[in-house]
């Protein structure tokens, strides 16, 4: 191991606390679609921070926006007006179907404050109508209700109790979720597509049918597109792709290009019962994350990003696929929407996405064999074509052992 590395890794490992599984990578800068080490070796990023860094890196118009802001002041309590946020509200509500929206910090908080106006929603029917239903194998968040909502015992260990009145129906399966609901359920929380989970979308009919089943038990709908949101699918929401409504929607990731942000919008059915008190976030809406939103919403809505998106999305999915008939006994499946694509695995992925940023491809794992291909939403044909030999020729080689 370098020593630069060495440094750096002893460094982290003696004061931040041990809650990441890193790899022995030092980011020191990045420049489009690349993220280049502290040893000036260049890396295809097909991560993007989680799907975070929708813009690439070094995106001009997003860099301007950000310092001008911080030139005029960096921020100010929720207590007074700012017009970067109101600005960011507008882009989303007019370009979406939904009524109001309360800005915080991630999509774990974006979870939170959902789960509380689902609760308030519920209780103002009646008293101890406060069950929501959500999905195995999901994942919405660490903080402690985003953690029970999570269907996933694995995150919970050693956490209890959780969240009381949570309960989890099969993702896909409408009789599950039917035999779950009662005189007192007040929601339904899901991903239009799993993504921890490994990458799995819904079906149309389910989420049409769970729409449905909601209207006629006045449940409300809950969507967390932290991950399918602001552009991500080929859509600004993943709900467009399915002409399936939510009542609630979670965002976060890709909302200001890595700045820190989360956003909970609901229609008025159910934003009329948060009051003032009720809710809030020190540091949600704050202008520096909404002058990085503000360029975000703008490129997606107003510079054909989206066209991009579903372009080279479907181009990628395409090259995956010929791989999946070139290496049949290593990949199983290929799946997703736009640019956020799982290729399901035979073997455990891990020696894959170590072997592609041994030849500077960028990858992540979902779930417990999947490939997550989550790249800037920026990339072109030609950095697919970049990634896919890279791939490729790890498929190679691991197909000849």
């Amino acid at each position: 191991m370098n020593k630069l590395l060495s440094s750096t890794k002893e460094l982290s490992d003696k004061y931040i606390m041990n809650t990441y599984k890193r790899l022995p990578l030092v980011i020191e800068k990045g420049e489009g679609v690349y993220l280049f080490d502290e040893n000036g070796n260049k890396f295809l990023d097909f991560v993007a921070g989680i799907a975070v860094n929708c813009l690439g890196y070094g995106n001009k118009k997003f860099i301007d926006a950000v310092s001008s802001q911080l030139e005029l002041f960096n921020h100010c309590s929720n207590i007074y007006y700012n017009k970067p946020q109101t600005a960011v509200a507008e882009m989303l509500v007019e370009n979406s179907c939904f009524d109001k929206v309360f800005f915080c910090n991630s999509g774990a908080e974006s979870i939170e404050a959902a789960l509380k106006l689902c609760r308030k929603f519920g209780n103002s029917k009646k008293e101890g109508c406060n069950e929501i239903i959500t999905m195995k194998n999901s994942f919405h968040g660490r903080t402690l209700g985003a953690i029970t909502a999570t269907g996933q015992e694995k995150y919970q260990k050693g956490l209890t109790p959780l969240l009381p009145n949570i309960f989890y129906g099969e993702y896909n399966n409408l009789e599950s979720i039917k035999e779950l609901i009662n005189e007192n359920t007040c929601a339904i929380l899901m991903e239009v597509i799993q993504g921890e989970g490994g990458v799995i979308p819904a079906d149309k009919e389910f989420l049409e049918q769970i729409r449905t089943l909601c209207n006629e038990h006045d449940i409300l709908l809950v969507f967390d597109e932290v991950q399918t949101g602001i552009g991500r699918t080929g859509k600004l929401f993943a709900y467009e792709n399915y002409n399936v409504e939510p009542d609630i929607i979670c965002l976060a990731k890709g909302l200001a290009n890595g700045i820190p942000v989360g956003a909970m919008m609901a229609k008025e059915k159910a934003a009329k019962y948060f009051s003032p008190g009720d809710h809030a976030s020190t540091f949600g809406g704050n202008p520096i994350a909404m002058s990085g939103a503000k360029v975000v919403l703008d490129e997606i809505i107003n510079q054909k990003l989206l066209q991009n998106v579903r372009q080279v999305g479907d181009y990628l999915k395409a090259e995956l696929k010929v791989l999946k008939i070139k290496y049949p006994d290593i990949i199983q499946d290929v799946r997703g929407l736009g640019l956020m694509l799982g290729v399901e695995c035979s073997i455990s992925p891990s020696e894959i996405i170590s072997e592609c940023q041994k030849n500077g491809l960028l990858l992540i794992g979902a779930g417990h064999n999947v490939i997550r291909f989550v790249p800037p939403l920026v990339i072109s044909k030609a950095d697919v074509d970049e990634a896919v030999s890279v791939f490729e020729k790890v498929l190679m080689k691991i197909n000849k052992l």
